[in-house]
């Protein structure tokens, strides 16, 4: 599932807290005067006051600014502190920690403190009350719990309580130092939402394999369909400026368990191909990856020409296909773990194999060629909107993808939005899913508010993603629903 054109940033306002009670001041001294009769001071005065706890009260509110998000830890209150302080005396963690592993650390740690007031110590002896973060590999009083660890995959954990040596504990275990960072942040969301450590035996492993956001961000900063300013990504200080919202950016991903990042806008420029953003990208990443966050990168079909001065484009044409083969290696040597490329082609103007006479699948499965080696894959858009195509717009991502299905190589996943129009506030499922059972497909939805107010009032999307999700689209009989399908 991918989320595009996600919000750039979150501005914050300092002078709201710092002039509010200046402000209230003020207009007492203006207003309160020894000219005014006493039933009009009377009646100012308690205007004043309402006036001023009003602003009092703003400065307060204004000191939530909304930066924390969900990550905020507030302080419990004393009865519930006391209850959470019995099982959570210490962290215990491996001796050798990995950066994933001091994220999860670090985590529990800021988490704990702030809800208590005061951070357990980290350790790596057993005492009652401590939680325990690791792996069978790396914390070997894990190992002897007999968990049901097989059954999680690599993002997966299992939070129970437990005792070892003699001593009552919870126990963060995973396969993965990912899955021990996806158990922490599930640890705190349970002690945040009013439940206690004990009696515990949860499990959890994601059904969805790739769990990505799409920024609609260009190279300038501005942000196609943003409404949030400008975007975080600042490429003309990068990469030797990092920004710490950076890594605030990674934590509140992964705290949902989002675990890609495509960095650009899907109508893309050419030199985010380039050396200077590949490094800028590079550097990115490096911040990213404890976090299990990976990036990827929208390219532009016509890049070989643009900025590789080849005649074409043609995605059967041999050099054009040695050029994405050497451009993949030189990101991947930048980005090792690099997740590969996102493509809008032949949509809304954009380049792609049908200027050449070329199938969709000619174009992606010529990328896909490029990055298969490194482990990559390639995400390729089916909206392909065309405004010289007599054809009902809401058939023609059926019509040129349904007759291509099993044709796209392994590591293709076909990228639709969750409607056939364009994320309109109210349409149906999109008919490609049910309809290419030879052919991975993702769902695209959208978060920023393009169709719904341009973010000028408060909406919520939850049931608009579980609407599209829960439809039954018949494939196979009933209960084919897009979620099963997908």
């Amino acid at each position: 599932m991918t989320f595009p054109a996600s919000s750039s940033r979150i501005s914050c306002f300092p002078q709201a807290r710092t002039s509010a009670i200046g402000r209230c001041q003020l207009a007492a001294l203006c207003i309160g005067s020894d000219k005014l009769s006493p039933v009009m001071a009377r009646s100012l005065g308690n205007t004043l006051t309402i006036i001023c706890l009003g602003v009092l009260l703003f400065g307060f509110a204004a000191a939530e600014d909304g930066y924390e998000l969900w990550l905020r830890y507030p302080q419990l209150n004393a009865e519930s502190r006391a209850l959470l302080a019995r099982s959570a005396t210490a962290i215990v963690a491996p001796r050798e920690i990995s950066p994933t592993t001091q994220a999860a650390i670090d985590e529990l740690a800021r988490g704990l403190g702030g809800l208590l007031g005061a951070t357990p110590p980290v350790t790596s002896t057993v005492r009652s009350g401590a939680i325990l973060i690791g792996t069978a590999q790396t914390l070997p009083a894990i190992a002897t719990l007999a968990l049901p660890l097989e059954d999680l995959g690599n993002d997966g954990f299992v939070i129970r309580s437990t005792v070892i040596l003699e001593q009552t504990v919870t126990v963060v275990a995973a396969n993965t130092e990912i899955g021990e960072l996806y158990g922490v942040f599930a640890l705190l969301r349970h002690v945040q939402t009013g439940n206690a450590l004990s009696e515990l035996d949860l499990l959890s492993t994601p059904r969805i394999g790739l769990r990505l956001l799409n920024h609609w961000d260009n190279l300038d900063r501005s942000v196609e369909r943003g409404y949030a300013g400008q975007s975080l990504w600042d490429w003309m200080t990068l990469p030797q400026y990092r920004d710490s919202r950076y890594v605030d950016y990674a934590r509140a991903n992964a705290s949902l368990g989002i675990n890609g990042t495509v960095l650009n806008n899907v109508n893309a420029n050419s030199a985010s191909l380039t050396a200077p953003y590949v490094a800028n990208a590079a550097t990115l990443a490096d911040l990213f990856r404890p976090y299990g966050l990976r990036v990827y990168l929208s390219v532009r079909f016509s890049a070989p020409i643009e900025i590789g001065g080849l005649a074409s484009a043609d995605p059967l044409d041999p050099e054009v296909e040695s050029w994405w083969r050497a451009k993949a290696a030189e990101i991947y040597a930048a980005i090792p773990d690099f997740g590969g490329f996102l493509v809008k082609a032949n949509s809304e103007g954009q380049p792609g194999p049908q200027d050449y006479g070329r199938s969709h699948a000619d174009g992606a499965n010529m990328l896909a060629a490029a990055v298969e080696r490194h482990g990559g894959i390639v995400m390729w858009r089916a909206f392909v909107y065309r405004s010289d195509n007599p054809e009902d717009r809401a058939k023609q991502a059926y019509n040129e993808f349904v007759p291509l299905d099993g044709s796209f190589a392994e590591n293709v996943i076909v990228q639709a939005k969750n409607g056939p129009i364009d994320f309109q506030p109210r349409e149906p499922f999109h008919p490609l899913f049910g309809a290419m059972p030879q052919t991975p497909l993702m769902m695209e939805v959208q978060i920023t508010k393009e169709y719904l107010g341009m973010a000028s009032h408060l909406v919520y999307l939850g049931t608009l993603y579980q609407e599209a999700l829960t439809a039954d689209t018949y494939a196979a009989g009933t209960g084919s629903t897009v979620a099963r399908v997908a």
